[in-house]
């Protein structure tokens, strides 16, 4: 009965799986097919396939042919009763369980480096794997101790540990069938381990040169970066498979005939010690690889004072891990030697065993403590001379892993002769002085900009476009501005209306977005807006439904179709075209419908295409709905971050994707789209020799691909913005239908690009260590920077990079730059600041200014302290912090007009509870006075030429 149930069963489960796989193999087909990179996709797909088969069919018929192999030799259990020996069992359980520990912790470590590229997380900036760890005693004790460290705490807390023993005492019982099982689902866990690591296979097949050459062995920095994480994965992969093949193999012989039960052990025949010096000779070749592999991560140190290989590492670690390497080998060419000969030119068990020990002392005890000798008694007395051409080999390549060698750094000397009249030749910087944040704007977004509970506001970007001016509305000029997105979040809507249908073909979009100036105040001190609402009837609306500030703004603002199906809040899949109508936004007291009719979305009106996408996506309803028709398509994947993680997992990706409204004037449809997703994208490695990765996970970046989303079709347009770079080279050489130049890119997105932030804040950080290019003070840290800190809010928090319009001292005229002002380590005054700039031909370019340190410059905390401190000014924000209501200090600015610096900080009024902020002040701080006015030409007026105002300003000298 059970056979008959078993030979049905079985069947169908095969299939089904079969079918599962089918129909994920060609939804993905599809998908990419929608994007226009399926070439892309198969490619990957290829190259993984073919790293699973040979990593698991390689290991599949190493160890399963050494279990047979071994099961031969195994001697056949005696007939014959013997008497237990106690001398026996006292070696043999504990020798037996020990090494069914080994391969339970084996297991545990590779299993958990599987687990880990089994469900991704899509929202991280990288989600392609760093080299996997590799298994040694180091790693060994760290597992022992995570098990061994809830002991105490009652069993519940010990079930990792009571399950390892228990999976050991199974291993004693049963070991020839479950080491079979393990085998091949080991075997299996390589093949999908080693496959996730494609890019990096593929990479080395398409190296390129760096410019640079590491010193120490001589070699190109491409061979680093693109060769080492090889010949890494190939230890990780060896490694494991010969301990298993060894350790397993021992324990079939140690277990064989008996011996537990019967307490004897025979010992090993001569086959079977033939057999365990072969797979002895594989163990012994993969530990010189490894340890010749170690010679090449001392370039990683972080034993010296600064990173890379030090003096004790090149004196004593390499060649300790070079003889050790030809050390490994030559046992390896004995152990083949006794494997393949048998020959009386054999040294006996006892003195092998006796040279074996000997090269594991060496290995994991004389060694370090070589090491750890010559460092406090050679190289601690006398360091600097001792490391100094190590010191230097760091910050040389730190600077051009980072790329701040391009870094230009000039002195800025402050003047402090800033006038009324200086003020008026500047009057663009002024006017985009940024008194609106980006945490307060989003909130009184989604207090007045949300207008239905199912709308949200994700985020809030800084960009600049080319407006009519204030000063005259016949001419424009550049603006800095804050747009944000109103996306669609399903989970918002109302829980007795999350039905089926109205998740996949109701509401299946957002609409609009808001666009305000960076400077502009409304009545009621809330923002002022070029664009905001949504359903209006008003005479500037255009065709979008969106309310406009004026006519001007909508010549310069392209409203038209603001429909946003792909966005950072689209977390569902929808069906448009369909019989349902798709709500587009709210008018009045009714809504309004749409159909889309975009690029994007796969035709599903086909049974088997239902079929198929049913069983992708899990969602059967899509086999019973009768809504769909014969042009409903499935947009899914519609996450922007999502979306191109998919396509190009191999790229690091910004945390801020911003939005862009533009018109590219190309050939798009029925419905042309004008919002458009930007994201910038990395390369990056952490196999950059002597470059120090700091607090980041990479030690090399380069901005090198802007990508490129439409929020209506949802189009993915990769361009290349760093052809130098060779890592970019090496993918345009791998995928070369993925990256396109930038001079393809659109001019009017290409005037929206802008210098990265997540690359300016790694360029910044290392820059507080690496600016110092001496090895002595850099040694001393005699010049040590750090990042200032504000006060946000109430709180204390580091300052952030921030984008302003402005002009730089030696520029012609104003532009926009990302901004970070430095301060000495423990101390409050500033030292320099770094901008990066975004606009025209100097894009990328990086300006560093340094102030002269023999003058005090204020830092962001000595003038928050001054704010205060000051008596009127504290007064005032304590008489706005009674019960109901709190006052939070914005942003402190640091503004650098001609040679001079001028601090602005925004106050705003919020309610503790259903906060709306509200500007009510706009601080301004220079040389020693400081004004508080409702306005910031009032509280510049104040300083710069004292009048009488509607609110009296409070000005305060600084002493």
């Amino acid at each position: 009965m059970w056979n008959q149930v078993s030979k049905s069963f079985v069947p169908l489960v095969g299939l089904w799986f079969g079918f599962d796989l089918l129909s994920h193999l060609i939804a993905e087909s599809f998908w990419f097919q929608e994007v226009g990179y399926l070439r892309v996709f198969w490619l990957r797909l290829g190259t993984q396939a073919a790293i699973w088969t040979i990593v698991t069919l390689g290991s599949a018929w190493f160890l399963l042919g050494n279990l047979v192999h071994a099961d031969r030799l195994k001697p056949q259990p005696s007939k014959t009763q013997h008497s237990n020996s106690p001398n026996a069992l006292f070696w043999l359980i504990p020798l037996t369980f020990a090494l069914s520990l080994l391969i339970g912790v084996l297991l545990l470590h590779y299993g958990q480096t599987a687990a880990s590229f089994w469900q991704l997380n899509w929202v991280l900036p990288n989600i392609s794997p760093v080299s996997p760890t590799q298994f040694g005693l180091d790693t060994i004790a760290q597992i022992l101790a995570q098990l061994f460290a809830p002991l105490g705490q009652g069993w519940v807390a010990s079930l990792e540990l009571i399950a390892l023993a228990g999976f050991a005492i199974a291993l004693l019982i049963y070991p020839r069938f479950l080491l079979t099982v393990i085998a091949i689902g080991f075997s299996l866990g390589l093949g999908f381990i080693l496959s996730h690591h494609w890019g990096k296979v593929l990479q080395a097949l398409h190296a390129i040169s760096f410019d640079g050459i590491e010193p120490l062995f001589n070699r190109n920095v491409g061979d680093y970066v693109f060769f080492l994480p090889i010949a890494e994965l190939l230890q990780y992969w060896l490694i494991g498979l010969f301990i298993y093949g060894f350790v397993a193999v021992c324990l079939i012989y140690l277990l064989s005939g008996n011996s537990l039960s019967e307490g004897t052990v025979s010992g090993f025949s001569p086959q079977q010690q033939r057999h365990l010096s072969g797979l002895g000779g594989c163990l012994m070749l993969a530990i010189a690889l490894s340890y010749w592999v170690s010679r090449y991560e001392l370039l990683y140190s972080t034993r010296g004072v600064a990173y890379g290989a030090s003096y004790t590492d090149v004196a004593v670690q390499l060649p300790a891990y070079t003889a050790l390497s030809f050390a490994a080998v030559a046992i390896a060419l004995y152990f083949f030697y006794r494997a393949c000969f048998n020959s009386k030119f054999r040294i006996q068990n006892s003195k092998l065993f006796y040279g074996l020990a000997i090269y594991g002392l060496v290995a994991t005890i004389a060694t370090p403590l070589l090491s750890i000798s010559v460092q406090r008694f050679a190289v601690q007395p006398n360091e600097l001379a001792k490391e100094r051409p190590y010191i230097e080999r760091s910050i040389a390549k730190t600077r051009e892993a980072f790329n701040l060698t391009e870094i230009d750094a000039q002195t800025f000397n402050p003047q402090n002769d800033l006038t009324l009249e200086a003020l008026q030749k500047n009057a663009l910087t002024i006017r985009n002085i940024r008194l609106w944040d980006t945490r307060p704007l989003l909130q009184t977004n989604r207090q007045l900009q949300q207008i239905r509970p199912y709308y949200t506001f994700f985020d809030a970007d800084i960009d600049r476009y080319t407006l009519p001016s204030e000063q005259s509305k016949r001419t424009t000029e550049e603006q800095q501005v804050l747009i944000a997105a109103r996306e669609l979040d399903y989970n918002n809507v109302p829980p007795e209306a999350q039905t089926w249908v109205n998740e996949h073909l109701t509401y299946t979009h957002g609409y609009g977005f808001t666009l305000s100036p960076v400077n502009r105040v409304a009545p009621g001190g809330l923002p002022g807006y070029f664009v905001r609402d949504i359903g209006v009837d008003a005479p500037n609306q255009g065709n979008g439904n969106l309310r406009l500030s004026s006519q001007q703004i909508r010549a310069s603002i392209p409203i038209e179709n603001p429909r946003i199906y792909y966005g950072e809040s689209a977390h569902t899949y929808v069906m448009t075209a369909t019989k349902v109508q798709e709500f587009d936004y709210p008018s009045g007291n009714e809504n309004a419908y749409n159909t889309y009719d975009g690029r994007g979305g796969i035709k599903i009106a086909a049974p088997w295409r239902r079929l198929l996408f049913a069983n992708y996506l899990s969602d059967w309803q899509m086999l019973l709905t009768s809504n769909f028709t014969e042009q409903t398509k499935l947009l899914f994947r519609r996450n922007i971050n999502e979306r191109i993680r998919a396509i190009a997992p191999f790229l690091r990706y910004d945390q801020d994707p911003y939005l862009v409204v533009a018109d590219v004037k190309e050939n798009q449809g029925a419905t042309p789209s004008r919002l458009y997703w930007i994201v910038d994208a990395y390369t990056t490695s952490d196999r950059y020799p002597y470059s120090d990765p700091g607090q980041f996970g990479f030690n090399y970046i380069r901005n090198s691909v802007k990508v490129v989303v439409d929020a209506y079709n949802g189009s993915v347009d990769f361009y290349v913005s760093d052809a130098q770079d060779p890592m970019i080279q090496s993918w345009a050489a791998i995928f070369p239908n993925l990256l396109k130049p930038i001079a393809t890119l659109p001019p009017a997105l290409l005037s929206h690009l802008r210098y990265p932030i997540d690359l300016f804040n790694s360029q910044a950080e290392r820059l507080i260590t690496y600016h110092m290019t001496d090895p002595q003070v850099f040694y001393n840290r005699e010049d040590q920077w750090q990042v200032p800190n504000e006060i946000y809010g109430n709180k204390t928090q580091p300052v952030e990079p921030y984008y302003l319009i402005t002009k730089l001292p030696t520029a012609a005229s104003e532009e926009f730059i990302l901004l970070l002002p430095y301060t000495p380590n423990q101390r409050t005054n500033l030292i320099a600041w770094l901008a990066a700039r975004s606009d025209g031909e100097n894009y990328g370019k990086l300006l560093l200014y340094t102030f002269p340190k023999q003058e005090l410059v204020f830092g962001t905390e000595q003038i928050e302290a001054r704010i205060n401190q000051d008596p009127v000014i504290s007064q005032q924000i304590s008489l706005w912090n009674r019960a109901g209501s709190r006052v939070v200090q914005g942003n402190l600015l640091v503004i650098p007009i001609e040679r001079s610096l001028l601090y602005v900080e925004p106050l705003y009024l919020e309610a503790e509870q259903n906060s709306l902020p509200t500007l009510v002040r706009v601080i301004v701080a220079y040389e020693n006075q400081i004004a508080m006015a409702a306005t910031l030409d009032e509280a510049l007026q104040a300083i710069f030429q004292p009048t009488p105002t509607k609110t009296p300003a409070i000005v305060r000298p600084v002493e």
